[in-house]
Protein backbone atom coordinates (compact mmCIF):
# COMPACT_ATOMS: atom_id res chain seq x y z
CA UNK A 1 0.00 0.00 0.00
CA UNK A 2 1.61 3.30 -1.09
CA UNK A 3 2.32 5.87 1.61
CA UNK A 4 1.10 9.46 1.51
CA UNK A 5 3.67 12.17 0.82
CA UNK A 6 4.30 15.05 3.26
CA UNK A 7 2.20 18.17 2.76
CA UNK A 8 -1.32 18.98 1.67
CA UNK A 9 -3.20 16.08 0.09
CA UNK A 10 -3.34 16.46 -3.72
CA UNK A 11 -6.78 16.80 -5.35
CA UNK A 12 -6.94 13.19 -6.54
CA UNK A 13 -6.24 11.85 -3.03
CA UNK A 14 -8.86 14.14 -1.51
CA UNK A 15 -11.40 12.88 -4.02
CA UNK A 16 -10.51 9.25 -3.31
CA UNK A 17 -9.90 9.23 0.44
CA UNK A 18 -11.81 12.13 1.99
CA UNK A 19 -14.75 13.42 0.00
CA UNK A 20 -16.72 10.11 -0.07
CA UNK A 21 -16.96 10.24 3.74
CA UNK A 22 -18.64 13.49 4.76
CA UNK A 23 -21.38 12.43 7.21
CA UNK A 24 -24.98 13.51 7.04
CA UNK A 25 -26.40 16.19 4.78
CA UNK A 26 -27.85 19.21 6.61
CA UNK A 27 -30.02 21.97 5.23
CA UNK A 28 -28.02 24.59 7.14
CA UNK A 29 -24.83 23.75 5.23
CA UNK A 30 -24.46 26.12 2.28
CA UNK A 31 -20.82 25.27 1.59
CA UNK A 32 -19.28 22.03 2.76
CA UNK A 33 -16.08 20.17 1.98
CA UNK A 34 -15.13 20.63 -1.69
CA UNK A 35 -11.99 21.00 -3.76
CA UNK A 36 -10.45 24.43 -3.36
CA UNK A 37 -13.02 25.84 -0.94
CA UNK A 38 -11.30 27.64 1.93
CA UNK A 39 -14.16 27.55 4.45
CA UNK A 40 -17.46 25.93 5.37
CA UNK A 41 -20.58 28.08 5.55
CA UNK A 42 -23.72 27.57 7.65
CA UNK A 43 -26.96 29.51 7.20
CA UNK A 44 -28.14 30.62 10.66
CA UNK A 45 -31.04 32.69 9.40
CA UNK A 46 -30.08 36.29 10.04
CA UNK A 47 -26.44 35.81 8.95
CA UNK A 48 -23.98 33.27 7.62
CA UNK A 49 -21.53 31.48 9.93
CA UNK A 50 -18.18 30.79 8.25
CA UNK A 51 -15.70 28.24 9.65
CA UNK A 52 -12.21 27.11 8.75
CA UNK A 53 -9.45 25.08 10.34
CA UNK A 54 -5.72 24.79 9.63
CA UNK A 55 -2.61 23.31 11.29
CA UNK A 56 0.84 24.83 11.46
CA UNK A 57 3.38 22.06 10.86
CA UNK A 58 6.29 23.43 8.80
CA UNK A 59 7.44 26.30 11.04
CA UNK A 60 9.07 26.47 14.46
CA UNK A 61 8.96 30.26 15.02
CA UNK A 62 6.02 32.63 15.58
CA UNK A 63 3.67 29.65 15.43
CA UNK A 64 0.88 31.42 17.32
CA UNK A 65 0.98 34.38 14.93
CA UNK A 66 0.88 32.07 11.91
CA UNK A 67 -1.90 29.87 13.28
CA UNK A 68 -4.30 32.76 13.82
CA UNK A 69 -3.65 34.49 10.51
CA UNK A 70 -3.62 31.33 8.36
CA UNK A 71 -7.03 30.26 9.70
CA UNK A 72 -8.54 33.74 9.43
CA UNK A 73 -7.25 34.13 5.88
CA UNK A 74 -9.59 31.32 4.86
CA UNK A 75 -12.52 33.27 6.32
CA UNK A 76 -11.45 36.34 4.36
CA UNK A 77 -11.45 34.30 1.15
CA UNK A 78 -15.16 33.77 1.74
CA UNK A 79 -15.69 37.49 2.43
CA UNK A 80 -16.21 36.88 6.14
CA UNK A 81 -15.13 38.98 9.11
CA UNK A 82 -13.17 37.00 11.76
CA UNK A 83 -14.99 36.72 15.09
CA UNK A 84 -12.99 34.20 17.11
CA UNK A 85 -10.69 31.20 17.19
CA UNK A 86 -10.27 27.85 18.90
CA UNK A 87 -6.64 26.74 19.32
CA UNK A 88 -5.54 23.14 19.84
CA UNK A 89 -1.96 22.76 21.08
CA UNK A 90 -0.33 19.31 20.83
CA UNK A 91 2.85 19.77 22.85
CA UNK A 92 5.97 17.54 22.95
CA UNK A 93 7.33 16.88 26.46
CA UNK A 94 10.59 18.76 25.85
CA UNK A 95 8.85 22.10 25.26
CA UNK A 96 9.38 24.61 28.07
CA UNK A 97 6.33 26.21 29.65
CA UNK A 98 7.70 29.67 28.80
CA UNK A 99 7.78 28.74 25.10
CA UNK A 100 4.07 27.95 25.16
CA UNK A 101 3.39 31.25 26.89
CA UNK A 102 5.36 33.06 24.16
CA UNK A 103 3.40 31.32 21.41
CA UNK A 104 0.11 32.19 23.08
CA UNK A 105 1.32 35.78 23.29
CA UNK A 106 1.96 35.72 19.52
CA UNK A 107 -1.54 34.30 18.96
CA UNK A 108 -3.02 37.01 21.17
CA UNK A 109 -1.19 39.72 19.21
CA UNK A 110 -2.46 38.32 15.91
CA UNK A 111 -6.05 37.99 17.15
CA UNK A 112 -6.06 41.55 18.48
CA UNK A 113 -4.77 42.85 15.13
CA UNK A 114 -7.88 41.33 13.51
CA UNK A 115 -10.36 42.26 16.24
CA UNK A 116 -10.96 38.53 16.93
CA UNK A 117 -11.32 36.71 20.26
CA UNK A 118 -9.58 33.50 21.29
CA UNK A 119 -12.61 31.51 22.38
CA UNK A 120 -10.99 28.35 23.74
CA UNK A 121 -9.54 25.11 22.44
CA UNK A 122 -7.43 22.30 23.87
CA UNK A 123 -3.87 21.93 25.19
CA UNK A 124 -2.19 18.56 25.63
CA UNK A 125 1.35 17.32 26.20
CA UNK A 126 1.89 14.20 24.10
CA UNK A 127 5.00 12.02 23.81
CA UNK A 128 4.18 10.96 20.26
CA UNK A 129 5.16 14.15 18.42
CA UNK A 130 8.74 15.31 17.74
CA UNK A 131 7.64 18.96 17.52
CA UNK A 132 4.71 21.11 18.55
CA UNK A 133 1.62 21.19 16.34
CA UNK A 134 -1.09 23.82 16.67
CA UNK A 135 -4.45 23.61 14.93
CA UNK A 136 -6.52 26.79 14.67
CA UNK A 137 -10.25 26.80 13.97
CA UNK A 138 -11.55 30.21 12.96
CA UNK A 139 -15.15 31.41 13.20
CA UNK A 140 -16.44 34.31 11.17
CA UNK A 141 -19.61 35.92 9.89
CA UNK A 142 -20.86 37.58 6.75
CA UNK A 143 -24.27 38.94 5.73
CA UNK A 144 -26.42 37.22 3.14
CA UNK A 145 -25.46 38.26 -0.35
CA UNK A 146 -21.81 38.89 0.54
CA UNK A 147 -20.56 35.28 0.51
CA UNK A 148 -17.65 34.59 -1.89
CA UNK A 149 -16.64 31.13 -3.11
CA UNK A 150 -13.51 29.75 -4.72
CA UNK A 151 -15.64 28.47 -7.60
CA UNK A 152 -17.40 31.72 -8.45
CA UNK A 153 -15.12 32.96 -11.23
CA UNK A 154 -16.89 33.90 -14.47
CA UNK A 155 -15.73 33.93 -18.07
CA UNK A 156 -14.22 37.31 -18.84
CA UNK A 157 -13.12 37.90 -15.25
CA UNK A 158 -9.61 39.13 -14.61
CA UNK A 159 -7.48 37.23 -12.09
CA UNK A 160 -5.67 39.34 -9.51
CA UNK A 161 -3.05 38.53 -6.87
CA UNK A 162 -2.55 40.63 -3.76
CA UNK A 163 0.94 41.39 -2.42
CA UNK A 164 3.48 38.87 -3.82
CA UNK A 165 4.31 35.20 -4.34
CA UNK A 166 5.61 32.90 -1.61
CA UNK A 167 5.78 35.37 1.28
CA UNK A 168 5.14 32.67 3.88
CA UNK A 169 7.51 30.15 2.31
CA UNK A 170 10.25 32.76 1.97
CA UNK A 171 9.94 33.82 5.62
CA UNK A 172 9.85 30.26 6.97
CA UNK A 173 12.88 29.12 4.97
CA UNK A 174 14.82 32.29 5.84
CA UNK A 175 14.31 31.37 9.50
CA UNK A 176 14.51 27.57 9.44
CA UNK A 177 17.50 27.34 7.05
CA UNK A 178 19.33 30.47 8.16
CA UNK A 179 22.58 28.60 8.88
CA UNK A 180 22.65 27.14 5.38
CA UNK A 181 21.59 30.31 3.58
CA UNK A 182 23.58 32.94 5.50
CA UNK A 183 26.91 32.38 3.62
CA UNK A 184 25.06 32.56 0.28
CA UNK A 185 22.50 35.33 0.79
CA UNK A 186 23.88 37.32 3.70
CA UNK A 187 22.48 38.25 7.09
CA UNK A 188 20.71 41.43 5.96
CA UNK A 189 18.69 39.77 3.20
CA UNK A 190 17.66 36.86 5.43
CA UNK A 191 16.62 39.21 8.23
CA UNK A 192 14.43 41.18 5.86
CA UNK A 193 12.94 38.03 4.31
CA UNK A 194 12.03 36.78 7.79
CA UNK A 195 9.87 39.88 8.33
CA UNK A 196 7.50 38.75 5.55
CA UNK A 197 5.58 36.85 8.25
CA UNK A 198 4.28 40.21 9.44
CA UNK A 199 2.41 40.52 6.12
CA UNK A 200 0.74 37.13 6.28
CA UNK A 201 -2.84 38.36 6.74
CA UNK A 202 -5.10 38.74 3.69
CA UNK A 203 -8.14 39.81 5.73
CA UNK A 204 -7.99 43.48 4.58
CA UNK A 205 -7.94 42.63 0.88
CA UNK A 206 -10.50 39.85 1.27
CA UNK A 207 -13.06 42.05 3.00
CA UNK A 208 -12.46 44.92 0.57
CA UNK A 209 -12.80 42.71 -2.52
CA UNK A 210 -16.00 41.15 -1.14
CA UNK A 211 -17.50 44.59 -0.49
CA UNK A 212 -16.72 45.64 -4.07
CA UNK A 213 -18.43 42.62 -5.62
CA UNK A 214 -15.58 40.21 -6.47
CA UNK A 215 -16.84 36.93 -7.93
CA UNK A 216 -14.35 34.48 -6.36
CA UNK A 217 -11.38 34.40 -3.99
CA UNK A 218 -8.87 31.81 -2.90
CA UNK A 219 -6.18 31.96 -0.20
CA UNK A 220 -2.84 30.82 -1.66
CA UNK A 221 -1.41 28.28 0.77
CA UNK A 222 0.35 24.92 0.29
CA UNK A 223 1.08 24.20 -3.34
CA UNK A 224 1.75 27.89 -3.89
CA UNK A 225 0.36 29.87 -6.78
CA UNK A 226 0.29 26.80 -9.03
CA UNK A 227 -1.90 24.91 -6.58
CA UNK A 228 -4.08 27.94 -5.91
CA UNK A 229 -4.88 28.75 -9.52
CA UNK A 230 -5.46 25.08 -10.32
CA UNK A 231 -7.98 24.74 -7.47
CA UNK A 232 -9.71 27.98 -8.45
CA UNK A 233 -9.93 26.88 -12.08
CA UNK A 234 -11.31 23.45 -11.19
CA UNK A 235 -13.82 24.85 -8.70
CA UNK A 236 -15.03 27.43 -11.25
CA UNK A 237 -15.27 24.85 -14.09
CA UNK A 238 -13.48 27.06 -16.58
CA UNK A 239 -9.98 27.62 -17.93
CA UNK A 240 -7.32 30.05 -16.79
CA UNK A 241 -4.54 31.92 -18.56
CA UNK A 242 -1.74 33.24 -16.30
CA UNK A 243 0.73 35.85 -17.54
CA UNK A 244 3.89 34.56 -15.88
CA UNK A 245 5.89 37.72 -16.51
CA UNK A 246 3.29 39.72 -14.55
CA UNK A 247 3.64 37.65 -11.38
CA UNK A 248 4.83 39.80 -8.46
CA UNK A 249 7.88 38.19 -6.84
CA UNK A 250 10.17 39.98 -4.43
CA UNK A 251 13.96 39.89 -4.91
CA UNK A 252 14.43 38.08 -1.59
CA UNK A 253 12.09 35.30 -2.73
CA UNK A 254 13.75 34.98 -6.13
CA UNK A 255 17.25 34.79 -4.62
CA UNK A 256 16.25 32.34 -1.90
CA UNK A 257 14.50 30.03 -4.36
CA UNK A 258 17.49 30.18 -6.70
CA UNK A 259 19.87 29.29 -3.85
CA UNK A 260 17.73 26.32 -2.81
CA UNK A 261 16.78 25.31 -6.37
CA UNK A 262 13.05 25.74 -5.67
CA UNK A 263 10.16 26.72 -7.92
CA UNK A 264 8.59 29.86 -6.38
CA UNK A 265 5.31 29.04 -8.15
CA UNK A 266 4.94 25.94 -5.94
CA UNK A 267 6.08 27.46 -2.63
CA UNK A 268 3.50 28.08 0.11
CA UNK A 269 2.17 31.61 -0.39
CA UNK A 270 -0.03 32.69 2.52
CA UNK A 271 -0.11 36.48 2.44
CA UNK A 272 -1.40 36.52 -1.13
CA UNK A 273 -5.05 36.32 -2.18
CA UNK A 274 -6.29 35.24 -5.60
CA UNK A 275 -9.29 37.33 -6.63
CA UNK A 276 -11.52 36.92 -9.70
CA UNK A 277 -13.41 40.08 -10.61
CA UNK A 278 -14.53 42.08 -13.64
CA UNK A 279 -11.56 43.99 -15.13
CA UNK A 280 -11.14 47.44 -13.61
CA UNK A 281 -13.29 46.78 -10.53
CA UNK A 282 -10.56 46.52 -7.90
CA UNK A 283 -7.53 48.54 -8.94
CA UNK A 284 -8.46 52.03 -7.75
CA UNK A 285 -10.04 51.05 -4.37
CA UNK A 286 -7.04 48.84 -3.56
CA UNK A 287 -4.59 51.59 -4.50
CA UNK A 288 -6.47 54.13 -2.37
CA UNK A 289 -6.02 51.85 0.67
CA UNK A 290 -2.39 51.04 -0.07
CA UNK A 291 -3.09 47.36 -0.73
CA UNK A 292 -0.77 45.92 -3.44
CA UNK A 293 -2.70 44.22 -6.25
CA UNK A 294 -1.51 42.82 -9.58
CA UNK A 295 -3.56 41.59 -12.52
CA UNK A 296 -1.99 38.25 -13.46
CA UNK A 297 -4.42 36.53 -15.81
CA UNK A 298 -7.92 35.89 -17.11
CA UNK A 299 -10.51 33.12 -17.32
CA UNK A 300 -11.37 31.40 -20.60
CA UNK A 301 -13.84 28.69 -21.73
CA UNK A 302 -11.53 25.69 -22.20
CA UNK A 303 -10.64 23.95 -18.93
CA UNK A 304 -6.89 24.21 -19.24
CA UNK A 305 -4.35 26.06 -17.12
CA UNK A 306 -2.02 28.02 -19.39
CA UNK A 307 1.08 29.91 -18.25
CA UNK A 308 2.28 32.43 -20.84
CA UNK A 309 5.88 33.66 -20.92
CA UNK A 310 7.52 35.50 -23.78
CA UNK A 311 4.43 34.92 -25.89
CA UNK A 312 4.75 31.13 -25.51
CA UNK A 313 1.90 29.19 -23.90
CA UNK A 314 2.63 26.21 -21.67
CA UNK A 315 -0.09 24.04 -20.20
CA UNK A 316 0.48 23.30 -16.51
CA UNK A 317 -1.01 20.71 -14.18
CA UNK A 318 -0.86 20.77 -10.38
CA UNK A 319 0.54 17.51 -8.99
CA UNK A 320 0.31 18.36 -5.28
CA UNK A 321 3.96 19.41 -4.99
CA UNK A 322 4.94 21.79 -2.18
CA UNK A 323 8.47 23.18 -2.31
CA UNK A 324 8.64 24.02 1.40
CA UNK A 325 8.51 20.35 2.35
CA UNK A 326 11.09 19.43 -0.28
CA UNK A 327 13.50 22.06 0.99
CA UNK A 328 13.07 21.12 4.66
CA UNK A 329 13.37 17.39 3.94
CA UNK A 330 16.55 17.89 1.92
CA UNK A 331 18.01 20.02 4.69
CA UNK A 332 17.28 17.49 7.44
CA UNK A 333 18.53 14.60 5.33
CA UNK A 334 21.94 16.26 5.01
CA UNK A 335 23.64 16.46 8.44
CA UNK A 336 26.62 18.47 7.14
CA UNK A 337 25.88 22.19 7.12
CA UNK A 338 28.10 25.24 6.88
CA UNK A 339 28.83 25.25 10.60
CA UNK A 340 29.11 21.43 10.85
CA UNK A 341 25.96 21.17 12.97
CA UNK A 342 22.73 19.24 12.48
Amino acid sequence: MPKLSPGKLPPQELARLVFPHLGSQRSEVLVGAALGEDAAVLDLGDSLLVLSTDPITGASQEIGWLAVHIACNDLAAAGAEPVGLLLTWLIPPHLAAEELAMMMSDADRAARSLGAAILGGHSEVTPYLPQLVVVATAVGKTPHGRLIRTGGAQLGDALYLSKALALEGTAILARELAEELRPVLGEELLAHAATFLEEISVVPEGLLAASLGAHAMHDVTEGGLLGGVWEMMEASACGLRVEEESLPIRPETALLCRALELDPLALVSSGAMLIAAPPGLLEEPFAQRGLPLTRIGSFHPERTLLFVKGGVEQERVFDGREELWRALARHHDNPRRHDGSR
